[in-house]
């Protein structure tokens, strides 16, 4: 009877410990240069994926420039964001000729590219409790 007694205590005190381990992440977009469209916004989780494949995605509609998006139950770990104002609502980044953005976008941390897009390292943050806040301005 102890045991079986002691072995529940443990099961719960480890869910409840490990749920614990996950927080949100809420994307303050501001900045954006209309209404128009929607803005697409990808978190990444690690910096083979990143501007590759999201770990989680969404979209928000600006209203008077600015959106909000909360991504939640995100194990603690290193993150980054990318979005982008898709104005034409075609889903993709549009791009001119020489591959460049014609369409706003920016990342986390207001990482900029220098003759590419931006590096991982310069987009990340750490999620470590329940919440953070990234703001990113278009």
């Amino acid at each position: 009877m102890k045991k079986v007694i002691l072995i529940s205590f443990l099961l719960i005190a480890f869910s409840i410990g490990h749920a614990q381990e996950a927080g949100s992440i809420k994307v303050n977009v501001i900045n954006a240069s209309s209404d128009e469209g929607k803005v697409l916004i990808g978190l990444y989780d690690s910096e083979a994926s990143f501007l590759k494949k999201t770990y989680k995605g969404t979209m928000a509609k600006p209203v008077d420039g600015k959106c909000q998006v909360i991504f939640k139950d995100i194990p603690y770990g290193e993150y980054a964001v990318s979005i982008f104002h898709d104005e034409n609502d075609n889903n993709k980044l549009d791009t001119n000729f020489m591959g460049i953005p014609k369409e706003d976008n920016a990342c986390s941390n207001q990482a900029k590219g220098f003759m590419g897009p931006p590096k991982y390292k310069d987009a990340k943050f750490t999620l470590g409790k329940e919440s953070i806040t990234i703001p990113i301005k278009l």
